[in-house]
């Protein structure tokens, strides 16, 4: 049993993170140590309403009128249930609700669903605002019978399976999809994120039963043993006359404990820090030699992005020749848009000049961002149509949005609207009252140094000289790679990447794919050294690292790498029988595959590999070392990469050593 947690979690930081600015996905759960919540941006009038409803409320656990309920409303025992339709561990206990909904029978036993997407899986809000608008559309039942779909097949979850699924139930999925984008489903998912936190069920799965705190997939007992406890509490209550309306809100009362404040829980400080923030090479708008200058991040489909546009021109309009703004891409991956609607700006860049960007960004700005709307707005900006096509359908200009990108995760920009002004970090779609106050300072610093004799068009480079410059990603010592661990990609190689893995953990087979897309950017310039770190909650995963090495032992490296993409490219849970299967497959001797299990061959290289990770301050899986640069968890294709340009722009000594051909001498022949 695991479930997801977050890092830095309190009520308005979560509900910012995702509500008050678009933010990009940081990285997923690791079995040890969470992730932190990506900085959020400024409040909002959902932020405030949701925050309210959980304050104002008398009730702890209020059970709303929207909320999706099985079984009776005088029921004896209530369990709450907050959850995520992408989260695997979510998934994993659903059949154990459903056991418990046919032990305990609609009498007994009443479940009401709460949202809680987490931030750092990109498909989670998007189905619970689908999973929302079924339930408004067809009612609690229909919500369950697509809860039920969402976690049976949650490997496909997406826009086309969404709707797919709405189709399923009978429903019209053009009503429903209209339907989850109105403003009453954000208004009810943020008031159960605030709840979720409020009452300290920061990961998913999380439970409330009756107010009794239970987390994560646990199995059917742990649920029965604190149900059954209830109900016998329940009918003492009945037996003393407590009306059966009024036993949840009783039990509530007598088991449900506020979660402690903890250091961690108390606002984040503000960031007074100058930050170091190039400009050179950036498309602007305003005066080259304005006294303040506003280095902005943002994504074309991002609402927030499109409030701090207005705000901008405003601010401009007040300051017209003190203020510039600096403008860098960050097209976050949830949007699937704002990646050729940057483009789009760029190639009006490359052929119509500065004049040609700023007509197109503020055009995009408008929020018509479909493929069709971008080549008419190409063409009313007379753009060469094959050159955009072209752009639109390659992302020709990934180069400079990569660059502008990895900028936004060097300075932790990783949500939008981000500012910097003259360094100095302000973040989220913020009243224009707000960045009056932070220019009016600015304005006086510099105009100290214009009295002092810095030219004005030289007063964001004076600034810069006494900036903090971005810390770099953090690094990890390992020994060098040895011919005990299996390996692929050129011995010569400029990057080299070391893999801790697990064969059973979900996140490793998830990031699997993205390593393969990885590869495909970068031909011939990657090779990966594998480390087997099987988790002791993963019952198969040392006994698959043993079938693993031993079909290493007598099919070599290429073997190897056939096992690991048949395990990881299979949806079927591991098993004894899946890993005979596949070692079968392969031609692998069964008597020694057998006596490997038994006589503790590899126990040794194991243990190696395991003493290598913990050295390193290694907790979980997967994690990865980049030419000595740390990555963590099965973070998308654009986090690997911008570690991969660190790397290629940052040669620095690797206490991996260099890797030979006697270093990685296969230890078996070919697989044949």
């Amino acid at each position: 049993m695991w479930i997801h947690r977050l890092g830095r979690v309190t009520t308005a930081l979560i509900l910012a993170a995702q509500l008050a600015a678009c933010n990009a996905t940081p990285a997923p759960q690791q079995p040890i140590a969470g992730p932190s919540v990506p900085a959020a941006g400024s409040g909002t009038a959902q932020l405030a309403t949701s925050l309210a409803f959980v304050q104002a409320s008398a009730d702890p656990l209020p059970i709303a009128s929207d909320d999706p309920v099985w079984g009776a409303a005088t029921a004896p025992v209530t369990l709450v249930e907050f959850s995520d339709l992408q989260c695997p561990f979510c998934s994993r206990v659903h059949p154990t609700i459903k056991s418990l909904q046919a032990k305990y029978g609609p009498n007994q036993l009443r479940v009401v669903f709460k949202h809680n997407p987490l931030p750092f899986h990109p498909n989670a809000m998007p189905a619970a605002k689908v999973a929302d608008a079924v339930l408004r559309q067809g009612g609690s039942p229909a919500f369950f019978a697509f809860l039920d779909l969402a976690f049976d097949e949650q490997q496909k979850l997406g826009d086309e399976a969404l709707s797919a699924w709405v189709t399923r139930l009978g429903l019209d999925a053009t009503v429903v999809l209209r339907r989850a984008d109105l403003p009453e489903t954000n208004e009810k998912i943020a008031r159960d994120i605030a709840l979720a936190t409020a009452v300290g069920a920061n990961g998913t799965p999380a439970f409330r039963i009756n107010g009794k705190s239970l987390t994560g997939a646990q199995p059917l007992d742990a649920f029965s043993r604190i149900i059954d406890a209830e109900l016998a509490a329940a009918n003492d209550l009945l037996r003393k006359g407590t009306p059966a309306a009024a036993v949840y809100k009783s039990r509530v009362a007598a088991n449900y404990v506020a979660p402690k404040p903890t250091v961690e829980d108390d606002e984040e400080p503000e960031d007074l820090v100058i930050w170091k923030l190039p400009v050179k090479g950036a498309p602007s708008i305003g005066p080259s030699d304005a006294l303040v200058t506003i280095v902005e991040f943002f994504d074309y489909q991002c609402p927030y992005c499109r409030r701090a546009e207005a705000t901008m021109t405003e601010l401009m309009a007040r300051y017209p020749k003190d203020v510039r703004v600096v403008l860098r891409q960050n097209p976050l991956p949830f949007h699937p848009r704002a990646l050729p609607a940057a483009n789009l700006a760029l190639e009006a860049r490359a052929q119509k000049g500065e004049a040609g960007f700023l007509e197109a960004n503020r055009r995009l700005f408008e929020g018509k961002l479909e493929e069709a709307d971008l080549l008419a707005l190409g063409k009313e900006l007379k753009l060469d149509e094959k050159r955009l096509r072209n752009a639109l359908a390659n992302n020709t200009h990934a180069a400079e949005i990569e660059t502008d990108s990895d900028l936004a995760q060097d300075f932790k920009a990783s949500g939008t609207p981000h500012f910097f002004i003259n360094g100095l970090r302000l973040s989220g779609a913020q009243p224009l009252e707000n960045f009056v106050t932070a220019v009016d300072a600015q304005l006086k610093v510099a105009s100290a140094l214009v009295a002092a004799g810095t030219p004005r068009a030289a007063v964001y480079d004076e600034i810069m000289k006494h900036a903090q410059e971005a810390a770099p990603p953090e690094r990890k010592e390992i020994p060098a790679a040895s011919a005990d661990n299996p390996s692929r990609g050129p011995l010569n190689a400029p990057i080299l990447i070391h893999e801790f893995a697990d064969f059973q953990c979900p996140f490793c087979q998830k990031v699997d794919k993205t390593l393969s897309e990885l590869e495909k950017a970068y031909p011939n310039k990657l090779r990966f050294v594998w480390h087997d770190y099987p988790l002791s909650f993963h019952d198969q995963a040392r006994p698959a690292a043993i079938v693993a090495r031993e079909v290493r032992a007598q099919k070599g490296d290429a073997g190897f790498w056939k096992f690991h993409d048949l395990v990881f490219s299979s949806d079927a849970a591991l098993s004894p029988e899946l890993l005979g299967k596949y070692s079968a497959q392969l031609r692998v001797d069964q008597a020694g595959l057998a006596a490997a299990q038994n006589d503790g061959r590899f126990d040794k290289l194991l243990e190696s590999d395991k003493t290598v990770a913990d050295n390193a301050g290694i907790r979980g899986t997967p994690a990865f070392v980049i030419n000595g640069y740390y990555l963590s968890g099965a973070q998308p294709l654009k986090a690997f990469k911008r570690i991969v340009r660190y790397a290629l722009a940052h040669p620095a000594p690797q206490a991996t050593g260099p890797v030979t051909a006697a270093a990685v001498a296969p230890s078996a022949p070919k697989l044949k």
